[in-house]
């Protein structure tokens, strides 16, 4: 298999997902630091523009969003499996709250506290990203109380997979569920300053903190984004064109399209032609000088196809 790229940053959230799904699977994989803020020619060039992180690519086929992400590792490394318990579709589910409503939360209380404090350029970017254009910090700041109020109960949900003595969310092995649930836990942790003290309460899920975190992340070796790059150029997509005659928009290879999230955060929507179509997933071919022709992936799930 060629090998794997992970386009991420150490601080991202969202890329320690994928970071400990790495390691969940033990794998090797190279690493391309990006800039935290949407200045990321080279992966730009590859994407479309689409902004978020983490990407993962395999030459020159570009997988954007961990859902896609995580259903393409599985794919090509069932084992170890992301669902020990042979519930494959529960924890794609659970991610429409995790990576919602969840991360939203888990948002506001590690950077309202700090937004005076870090870069404005980086709040005025993560505020409409996550919060939309008329979000504002400061009003977050003094709102953290009701935030800390609607999270509490909800690692309240954690802490009760865990009572019946089971080490991991779903048994007794690790899986997506727990990727879910990690992610935002992290984050908590790693940048709200009473963390320690606002998640005493939950020992158990403490515990399992301390197991997650012995997972790792595989074994990662270095790699610049002009490197990446020119993977790319001298790659061609592995995906072949594919149709799904069951398609509710009546897709199918070669319609111009434009993807984009569905969300009130900004994003561009990213142009190409549809190459693969299924239920889950959506492959469009696009070609930029700078790397060649690409196939970039998408969810279904989250992402408005629009034709041209």
């Amino acid at each position: 298999m060629t090998e794997i790229i992970i386009h991420h940053y150490p601080a991202s959230p969202v890329s320690e997902k994928i970071r400990t799904g790495m390691g969940l699977k033990q794998l090797s994989w190279r690493s391309v630091e990006q800039n935290r803020l949407p200045d990321r020619p080279e992966l730009f060039a590859m994407t479309g523009g689409y902004r978020r992180i983490p990407v993962m690519q395999i030459g020159a086929d570009i997988y954007c969003d961990t859902q896609c992400i995580l259903r393409e590792m599985e794919r090509r490394v069932p084992t170890p499996t992301f669902f020990p318990n042979n519930g494959a579709g529960l924890p794609f589910a659970l991610s429409r709250w995790s990576d919602g409503a969840m991360f939203e939360l888990a948002f506001r209380v590690a950077f309202a506290p700090v937004a005076d404090k870090l870069p404005a350029a980086l709040i005025a970017d993560r505020t409409r990203l996550y919060l939309g254009e008329q979000g504002d910090l400061k009003n977050e700041a003094a709102d953290l109380p009701h935030t800390l109020a609607q999270l509490r109960p909800q690692l309240g949900w954690l802490e009760a997979c865990l009572t019946s003595g089971q080490h991991f969310m779903l048994g007794g092995e690790p899986g997506m569920s727990d990727l879910l649930a990690w992610y935002f836990v992290w984050f908590v942790r790693e940048r709200y300053a009473a963390a320690p003290e606002f998640m005493a309460e939950f020992p158990l899920l403490n515990a399992w903190v301390q197991r997650m975190q012995a997972i790792g992340h595989g074994k990662s070796t270095p790699m610049t984004p002009v490197e990446a790059l020119a993977i790319a150029k001298a790659a061609e997509p592995a995906t072949q064109e594919k149709s799904d005659p069951h398609d509710p928009q009546g897709l199918s290879p070669g319609m111009k399209v434009t993807v984009v999230p569905i969300t009130h955060g900004g994003d561009q929507p990213v142009e190409g032609k549809v190459l693969a179509v299924d239920r889950d997933t959506i492959a469009i071919s696009r070609e930029h000088p700078d790397c060649g022709r690409v196939a970039v992936h998408f969810p279904r799930v989250g992402y408005r196809v629009t034709l041209r």
